[in-house]
């Protein structure tokens, strides 16, 4: 049986970059998926309303620089074939779900039966990649100004991955750690350009460019963060 993999980057520009030693490593789990095959890439851009621009900057690092094939999962504002759809993912080696609104896309994804095809995927051990929204749908509770930009609240995710995240972290830390201490919470705050890799819902390590995973934990009173 495959293991259940995701792997959520806290944030940073990838049409500038700025993630590059964390898409090499996608790329290469992609490609042990693949085998002897060309690895594909699906890019899953509900969150930014199916903006193609973000999917030609997609394409052109995953293609471009890692050789790749991808595709692109549309479904907002338009007719949706859940076949079709689901044949996509059935020929993705990894899946990518970007940024934006993700109070938004966690909604779509219910309305539309796409949370289910992710969830087979996911279950049969096709790597989940994805930033910023991408990264902190999976768990219980996320950091996010989904509903009003600006407005940093939790909201609640999709509950696959326990405990709260922040993404951005070194964009939000001080806030994040306000509302972690005052509930006497755990939690994870991941910087931009830095990604927690999840093993069947259990956080196994960071992968970094250049950014920070950090472990919160105020179950005493008191902050305690650590570098994961």
């Amino acid at each position: 049986m495959n293991n259940k993999r995701i792997i959520a980057i806290g944030g940073g520009e990838i049409k500038n970059r700025e993630t590059l030693e964390i898409d090499r490593f996608i790329a290469e789990e992609a490609k042990k998926a693949a085998g002897e095959r060309r690895a594909c890439g699906l890019f899953v851009p509900t969150a930014s309303h199916d903006c193609m621009p973000y999917y030609n900057t997609f394409h052109k690092v995953y293609t471009g620089i890692y050789g790749l094939k991808t595709d692109v999962a549309l479904t907002v504002n338009r007719e949706i074939d859940l076949e079709k759809l689901r044949s996509k993912f059935e020929k993705a080696d990894f899946i990518y779900v970007g940024g934006g609104n993700t109070v938004f896309m966690i909604e779509h994804w219910r309305g539309t039966g796409l949370l289910e095809i992710i969830k087979e995927a996911y279950e049969r051990g096709v790597l989940l990649a994805g930033l910023s929204a991408g990264a902190i749908c999976w768990f219980e509770d996320m950091y996010s100004d989904s509903v009003v930009e600006g407005d940093y609240s939790m909201y609640k995710g999709l509950g696959w991955v326990k405990g709260k995240i922040s993404p951005h972290y070194n964009e939000r830390m001080l806030d994040f750690d306000r509302i972690v201490l005052y509930n006497r919470d755990c939690a994870w705050g991941v910087e931009n350009d830095a990604a927690l890799e999840i093993v069947d819902g259990e956080p196994v390590r960071s992968i970094s460019g250049g950014g920070k995973v950090y472990r919160l934990d105020a179950k005493d009173g008191e902050l305690k963060k650590t570098v994961f």
